[in-house]
């Protein structure tokens, strides 16, 4: 049985529990434990904070990793922002040791020590290394009815030189998951295309603009539900269609699963084990 430090992050406690509940019920299933990183704090942001001031942004993600490392458990976490950051800075410390002293120092501070000793996984990376035979194996009722565009987002797969969790141009692997439930993936030209959440604050009209057009390239293929591994993806999907369809005049409901929200449903969870009760875009029709 393997067990993991569960780095939730800030969004998902505080906004989307229901995502923290089934994914935890999710990794049960397969014998995968979790355990709390008492006294963890914001990841923190991979973009904002690090382009404002990289030390702090780094001496923080080093807090949480040593946090983790003292309980000697590799971290997973359900956040693809969280996994950029404490990706990259485990990346960053281990292989550079002049910035891992300056780290240290600092850390020191507060009677804190990275070392370099644990690892950091989505729960992506966990569901595709249980494999296919396994994942089949514990489905119970087969998603056949669903054909899912897979939004991989932009945190999960680059940079490729230290994050390893599918291919940074063609990911492939949540679409291995769907077809793993009984459901079909679709193919669609902007896959790879910004959902926009991350310059929301800063340009809400453009933010708009870019969901819009995912939504536009959907509407052309024969997707009827939206699949992601990314929780702030998920929020701006689910609560951003009522704003897109109310400022064009346009009508788009899909559906949309967090990644373990579709497992869930396929592993025998109910509609209400799984949260569905809690999206803003309707899930029971499809």
């Amino acid at each position: 049985m393997k067990e993991y430090a569960l780095f939730l992050g800030c969004l998902i406690p505080a906004r989307l529990p229901n995502i923290e509940a089934i994914s935890i019920k999710v990794l049960d299933k397969f014998g995968i434990k979790t355990k709390d990183i008492v006294d963890a704090s914001c990841c923190p942001d991979p973009v904002v904070m690090k382009s404002l001031d990289f030390n702090s942004w780094l001496t923080i993600a080093a807090r949480n990793l040593s946090l983790a490392e003292a309980m000697e458990s590799d971290i997973l976490t359900l956040c693809s922002g969280c996994f950029s950051t404490l990706s990259k800075a485990n990346h960053l410390l281990k292989y550079n040791t002049k910035l891992k002293g300056e780290i240290n120092k600092l850390l020191s501070e507060i009677n804190r020590d990275f070392s370099g000793k644990i690892n950091v996984k989505h729960v992506v990376e966990i569901i595709r290394d249980l494999g296919k035979g396994t994942i089949e194996r514990q489905v119970q009722k087969p998603l056949k009815q669903l054909k899912v565009a897979s939004h991989p987002g932009c945190h999960l797969v680059r940079p490729s030189s230290i994050l390893h969790v599918d291919d940074p141009n063609v990911p492939t692997v949540q679409d291995e998951i769907v077809k793993w439930v009984g459901a079909e993936p679709v193919s669609y030209a902007l896959k790879m295309l910004c959902c926009g959440v991350g310059i929301k604050m800063i340009d809400p009209e453009a933010n708009l603009l870019l969901l819009r057009e995912k939504l536009v390239n959907l509407k052309e293929t024969e997707a009827n539900c939206i699949v992601t591994p990314c929780p702030f993806c998920f929020i701006q999907f689910d609560r951003g269609q009522k704003e897109i369809s109310r400022k064009f005049g346009e009508n788009y409901t899909f559906p949309v699963f967090y990644i373990t929200e579709l497992l869930g449903l396929a592993l025998g969870f109910s509609p209400e084990e799984v949260g569905f009760h809690l999206h803003t875009t309707p899930v029971m029709e499809v």
